[in-house]
């Protein structure tokens, strides 16, 4: 499969889009979604999480689906087993978010390609965080 349209200019990507929903957020303070999300708070970013089990994470009022937010979402980063990403994505086009943010081992090419097809940056398999660390000088 040719990757040509995945993972292309995430420093840009990191600095510009700042209304990041978290799908699959977890309210576990050890858990990689609540570290990613923390920093993402921590550097400016509006985060909405995104997860059925919980009324609020990290202070913020936690939502049930990508459909329920009625903010402007201008990336969507999801932390959920790849089997569960196409769904995710056919929101986040619905919804018109500019990117699809596939975290570290998230992987689902169908879903990217729907993303991509739509007009939405796609980044797969990285750590938003993680690559913000490497990029980007505070």
């Amino acid at each position: 499969m040719e990757d040509a349209f995945i993972n292309k200019n995430i420093p840009e990507i990191l600095r510009t889009y700042k209304k990041i929903a978290v799908v699959g957020l977890s309210n576990k303070s050890d858990r990689d979604s609540y570290l990613v999300a923390k920093f993402m708070k921590s550097k400016g970013c509006r985060i909405f999480p995104v997860n059925p089990n919980y009324k609020e994470v990290l202070g913020v009022r936690c939502y049930s689906s990508l459909l329920e937010i009625d903010n402007e979402i201008e990336l969507v980063n999801i932390f959920r087993r790849s089997e569960f990403v196409l769904p995710i994505v056919k929101h986040a086009i619905k919804i018109k978010a500019r990117v699809v943010w596939m975290q570290l081992g998230v992987i689902h090419w169908d879903a990217a390609k729907l993303a991509f097809n739509a007009g939405l940056k796609v980044v797969m398999n990285r750590c938003w965080k993680q690559e913000y660390q490497y990029y980007i000088i505070d």
